[in-house]
């Protein structure tokens, strides 16, 4: 393939096969960054320290907040030194996040380990995607996106899926057993890092530049773009809602699951089958999106926002049923905006708006999920997840246009 100036000049004396070579390598890293043990006893690991639904829900806007502060300068910071460089910060913070979260017993102690976990996912979450997606654009393989981002979805949802079984597991014996192997797998995600290229990507020619003045001028070329392309702004804000809401019900679902008279193994097994709809719809979403076009993205957020109302009938279940279902939509939506919006975002800016997008996300759910632990002690789950099931379909309801004339 001849190289172009749209093709960001040329492979700068890269071999394309160490490129294609990242995605492959991409998919050893997002197997085992997936490992989380902890991520379907967080919260009655957080109950079982003392902490109540309000003080769990405070330090997920905690998190939240520390995310919505921070995401675009450290995409800001990839964009200009490079995105290896911030995911192996990334990792960096998380391996530290479980080790504070495994030794701490108290509200600020937790805080702490929020805080640092949030930054992990900041340096990750904009880099990861635009190391992928410019590596491809680098070799012109960018057309085979949505299917690479399929295959990295599905691997997620495997690797999930193996975590929360073991985890649970783990946590039925002690807690400090699951979070000393989450530790040890942050630590691991160092390896396929190392062997990763960074995409020649142009970025700032003075590069003893007070980083501030480089900054600055960055977010000011992301904001033109975002401002002369609204398209932009209404994927970010529309899916941040939709995906907001199934962290919602997954999260507190744990919650309504022990409420049941569930142990942690159990629950384990209802998110591993939900792990395996979630591996269907990572799988699906390629071919589900050829077919429906936009129409995706209302099908699925309705799909989700009536999984909430049936948790509200309160019954066992009919809920397990419901989080299966609506954690396969929840899937299938993931690679279609990242696809939409990888495709109207430029190579220089590209995780910093992708950042844009994980920011948003977290605005969101600084408001919502502290809100939902605090309604959830006053009333209970089952009401406040059909309550918000019923706002997700009118909200749908009025934004069905807009989503069908993007």
């Amino acid at each position: 393939m001849k190289y172009t100036d749209d093709n960001l000049n040329n492979l700068r004396g890269i071999p394309a096969v160490k490129l294609r070579r990242n995605i492959t390598l991409d998919y050893f890293y997002t197997f085992i960054c997936n490992l989380n043990m902890s991520s379907s006893i967080w919260v009655l690991y957080l109950m079982y320290q003392g902490m109540n639904l309000f003080q769990i829900g405070l330090l997920e806007g905690i998190f939240h907040i520390t995310g919505m502060l921070t995401e675009i300068p450290s995409g800001a910071m990839a964009d200009l030194f490079g995105r290896k460089k911030s995911l192996i910060v990334g990792r960096m913070f998380l391996t530290i996040s479980c080790i504070v979260m495994l030794f701490s017993h108290s509200f600020v102690g937790f805080a702490i380990g929020f805080i640092l976990h949030a930054w992990s996912f900041n340096f990750n979450s904009g880099s990861e995607e635009a190391l992928v997606y410019d590596s491809l654009k680098l070799i012109g393989k960018e057309d085979s996106y949505l299917k690479i981002n399929g295959r990295i979805n599905f691997t997620i949802e495997v690797s999930k899926s193996i975590a929360i079984v073991t985890g649970g597991v783990l946590a039925e014996i002690s807690y400090s057993w699951c979070y000393f192997i989450c530790i040890v797998i942050a630590a691991l995600c160092f390896l396929p890092l190392a062997f990763m290229t960074e995409p020649p990507v142009k970025r700032e020619k003075n590069v003893k530049e007070k980083l501030g003045v480089m900054l600055v001028r960055h977010f000011i070329t992301s904001w033109k773009i975002v401002k002369n392309d609204k398209r932009i702004l209404f994927i970010v804000v529309y899916y941040s809602i939709i995906f907001t809401e199934f962290t919602v019900l997954l999260f507190y679902g744990q919650q309504f699951f022990q409420n049941h008279g569930l142990n942690k193994i159990q629950i384990s097994v209802i998110m591993l089958f939900a792990g395996l709809a979630a591996c269907a719809g990572a799988l699906s979403s390629g071919v589900l999106y050829r077919i429906m076009k936009n129409r995706l993205a209302i099908l699925g957020a309705y799909g989700i926002a009536i999984c909430m109302v049936i948790f509200g009938l309160d019954n066992l279940y009919l809920a397990a049923a419901a989080i299966i279902i609506a954690s396969f939509f929840n899937s299938v939506l993931y690679p279609a905006q990242s696809s939409k919006l990888n495709a109207m975002i430029p190579s220089e800016q590209r995780a910093t708006l992708i950042s844009l997008n994980s920011m948003i996300f977290s605005i969101v759910m600084v408001l919502v999920f502290p809100l939902v632990g605090g309604l959830a002690d006053i009333w209970s789950l089952p009401v406040v997840f059909a309550g918000l099931g019923v706002l997700m379909m009118i909200g749908i309801t009025a934004t069905q246009y807009m989503v069908l004339k993007d």
